[in-house]
């Protein structure tokens, strides 16, 4: 019989929400990464990720977009919507080369927003409720006013920011409690270790990181980029291209190196080094594989001293290339940083 490998659970923020130590982002699940995954196949994912003790799920409206809130719903219907702690999240309209990134703050959208993901989750309730880029036409406290009242209409449990400033983080925090802050945190992506992640700490914020496999470096190599589609957004990322990329490829051999030394694979001593951060940090690897799934699960048991963690982050901290390219990252930063008023 397969040994199981059980799934600690961890509290983010200071209201009482309780995740699986690791989460199973869902976005890959939509034709994001490449061509669209088996609708069977993803609900079989997810359910299995429940299963083994993944409990805690994010999706985005943007995912599809909508399709992704679909298929979760599908995959939680009757008892294992009790099984889990639900995450989406709202406020990019639309995504596209035309007009770019349509962010809206606005309280109308924001309730429109949870109304519609509502339905098409299947649920009468969202555990954690992101605000997915900020909108800076639109005071953060305005925007948490919504949310605040969707609270106290039972709609959703908890409030959440995405790639929000250290500024933008305090002021929607005295407004309503914030559980968690999504960012993008990894071995190759260490920029919020500078003021965002002190400032969740000095708030009692949790820490759910995002590509906390480096879009698929860490689990699949450099061949990972052999196997991007046509329309993965990830062909475009500037840690995968030309000089980049063959410098990169040196630091994940390192990797590689001292996993093989660790027992384990570089995905799970990735994935180890984020849960040694802090039992604030619940990282969300997204995959669409039942076999990689279970690789993540691995990594809870991989233990670290504190000099393999230095040891780690040494060898990445010549990764060479930007999180997106200048014209991604204008978008991104943009709406991230609402100014003080």
């Amino acid at each position: 019989m397969e040994e199981v490998t059980a799934v600690p659970r961890r509290k983010l923020g200071s209201q009482g929400f309780e995740v699986s130590a690791i989460g199973l982002g869902c976005m890959g699940m939509s034709p994001l990464h490449g061509p669209a995954k088996s609708e069977k196949d993803m609900i079989e994912v997810i359910q299995t990720a429940i299963k083994l003790g993944i409990t805690f799920l994010d999706t985005s409206d943007l995912y599809g977009p909508h399709t992704n809130s679909n298929i979760i719903g599908k995959a939680l219907k009757g008892e294992m919507r009790q099984k889990v702690q639900l995450a989406t999240k709202f406020g990019i309209k639309s995504l596209s080369g035309e007009t770019g990134m349509v962010v809206c703050g606005d309280p109308k959208y924001v309730k429109e927003a949870c109304d519609a993901s509502l339905k098409q989750l299947g649920v009468r309730c969202i555990d954690l409720y992101y605000v997915h880029r900020i909108d800076t036409s639109v005071p953060i406290e305005i925007t948490m006013e919504a949310l605040k009242e969707l609270v106290e209409e039972g709609k959703i449990k908890y409030v959440g920011l995405s790639e929000a400033s250290p500024q933008t983080i305090r002021r929607a925090h005295a407004v309503h409690p914030i559980t968690a802050v999504q960012l993008e945190w990894s071995l190759w992506t260490r920029d919020a270790e500078e003021e965002v992640i002190p400032t969740c700490r000095e708030l009692g914020i949790g820490i759910v990181p995002f590509s906390p496999l480096g879009k698929g470096f860490f689990s699949s190599g450099p061949k990972v980029v052999e196997n991007f589609a046509s329309n993965d957004f990830r062909r475009h990322l500037p840690k995968f291209q030309g000089e980049n990329l063959e410098h990169n490829k040196i630091v994940f051999e390192r990797v590689n190196e001292m996993a093989r030394k660790q027992g384990c694979s570089p995905s799970q001593l990735a994935l180890a080094w984020l849960l040694h951060q802090g039992d604030d940090v619940c990282p969300i690897p997204g995959t669409t594989k039942i076999e990689n799934l279970k690789q993540n699960i691995g990594s809870v048991v991989v233990k670290l001293t504190r000099e393999d963690m230095l040891e780690l982050e040494s060898m990445a901290v010549g990764v060479k290339g930007d999180r997106y390219s200048p014209a991604v990252m204008q978008d991104t930063w943009r709406y991230a940083n609402t100014p003080p008023l």
